[in-house]
C-alpha cells in the first residue's frame, strides 16, 4: 500500500511536524482554544492521549506546530477525508491556534499554507475545517486568504447518551 502520509518540507522554517516532545504544549493550547471557544468545561484531552492518537503505528491524526524563538506558539491538527466526487482524500482541520501574542505574525497563515501544500503536493482535493460563527475574527482572515463557507451546510453530530443509543440500536 503506498504511503499516504510521506515527509513534507514547509516553505516556512518556522512550521513543522509535531514530535512527542511538543505533545504537552499542544495539549496546553488545545486547552487555551477551548477557553477561547468558551467551551473549557468540554475539553477532556490529556498528553497521554494525544500521543496515543498522534504517535500510532498507523496514525489518522496530524500535527504541525508552529515554533518561535524555542517556543511552540501554536498548532494545527488534522485528519484524512474523503470526497467521493473528486475520488480522493482531502484535510479536514480540525483546530488551528495561535497564542493571542504571535497572532498577525503570519503564523495562522503558514500553517494554512503548510496544509495547503501538503493537499496539493500529494493531489489531495481540497482543505476545510468549521468555524464558530460568532469567531469574526477568524473568519475574516479565513476569507482573506480566499477560504468561502460552505452556505447551505449543517454540521451534525453524534454525542454522549445519542450516540450510545445509536451504537447499540436503541435509538
Amino acid at each position: 500500500m503506498p504511503d499516504l502520509h510521506p515527509p513534507h518540507t514547509p516553505a516556512d522554517p518556522r512550521i513543522r511536524d509535531v514530535t512527542p516532545a511538543d505533545v504537552a504544549a499542544v495539549v496546553g493550547l488545545i486547552h487555551e482554544l477551548a477557553l477561547y471557544e468558551k467551551l473549557p468545561d468540554e475539553c477532556h484531552v490529556t498528553a497521554e492521549l494525544l500521543s496515543a492518537a498522534l504517535f500510532a503505528p498507523q496514525p489518522s491524526v496530524f500535527a504541525q506546530v508552529a515554533v518561535v524563538d524555542g517556543t511552540v506558539a501554536g498548532f494545527a491538527m488534522w485528519f484524512l477525508n474523503f470526497s467521493t466526487w473528486e475520488g480522493v482524500h482531502g484535510i479536514h482541520l480540525e483546530d488551528l491556534y495561535v497564542r493571542p501574542e504571535h497572532r498577525g505574525s503570519g503564523l495562522g497563515k503558514a500553517l494554512l499554507s503548510h496544509l495547503a501544500a501538503i493537499a496539493v503536493s500529494r493531489g489531495y482535493a481540497r482543505v476545510e475545517w468549521s468555524v464558530l460563527d460568532w469567531n469574526t475574527p477568524s473568519i475574516d482572515f479565513y476569507r482573506a486568504l480566499g477560504a468561502e463557507p460552505m452556505d447551505g451546510w449543517t454540521t451534525f453530530r453524534l454525542t454522549g447518551p445519542a450516540l450510545a443509543r445509536t451504537g447499540t440500536g436503541t435509538a
